[in-house]
């Protein structure tokens, strides 16, 4: 059995947090209608206003700078995907789980983690990193964490994101291959709850195969799948 949760101590700085979880379990289904719908939704709200106005988007702004980090440096999974979308008119497809996470993270503008779990050692939790941990980048170079920084931390002391929503690791990416996978979605704004709510509900209406649910938050912080 794996646990997923975020640190008390995280929270406790960031006590607006609510976070979604999915676990999904088979081969993901045809999810091309899906992704068409969630990605014309976002283009819709761009296409209504900019998207530094984004509530979601602001308070990942705030809580970036107050970890330091310059938000114009270093952005959210979800403005990183908007900013592109806005750009190019799209963005790249990867495989049909991926771009059902990407596009859902789009039109919530809510950054979404996709993670094999067959690559993640024992219990995951979010926690500030002491700058042990090692992560793998896409390219398959190590790093580590510096000390402070928000990750997504395993069991055996493997870091699989770094700056919070910022970068996954390459080492847990969701591949075609991929049958077991956790879902992560973190919002920090007024409104947060409804909005994971709807995001969660939208990957389970989308997905088949087993899974699992759940919207986690300060009375309710962990997840055992």
């Amino acid at each position: 059995m794996t646990r997923f949760q975020h640190a008390k101590d995280l929270r406790d700085d960031f006590p607006d947090l609510v976070a979604g979880v999915v676990a999904f379990s088979g081969v993901t289904p045809d999810v091309s209608a899906a992704v068409a719908s969630h990605t014309a939704t976002a283009s819709a709200r761009l296409a209504g206003g900019p998207l530094a106005e984004f509530p979601e988007i602001q308070a990942w702004r705030r809580a970036f700078a107050r970890m330091g980090l310059k938000p114009t440096q270093y952005r959210c999974a979800s403005e990183a995907l908007l900013r592109r979308l806005s750009k190019e008119g799209a963005v790249a497809r990867i495989n049909p789980l991926v771009d059902l996470c990407n596009a859902v993270s789009m039109a919530y503008a809510v950054p979404v983690a996709a993670l094999d779990l067959d690559r993640v050692d024992g219990d995951l939790e979010v926690r500030y990193a002491e700058g042990t941990e090692v992560y793998e980048t896409f390219a398959g170079d190590t790093e580590h964490p510096e000390p402070g920084e928000v990750s997504f931390v395993d069991s055996a002391g493997r870091a699989h994101a770094r700056r919070w929503t910022n970068r996954q690791s390459g080492y847990s990416a969701v591949r075609a291959s991929t049958s077991n996978v956790l879902i992560v979605a973190e919002a920090l704004h007024a409104g947060a709850r409804a909005d994971v709510e709807g995001l969660v509900g939208a990957l389970a209406a989308a997905l088949g195969g087993t899974r699992a649910t759940a919207v986690l938050c300060s009375r309710s912080p962990g997840f055992e799948l």
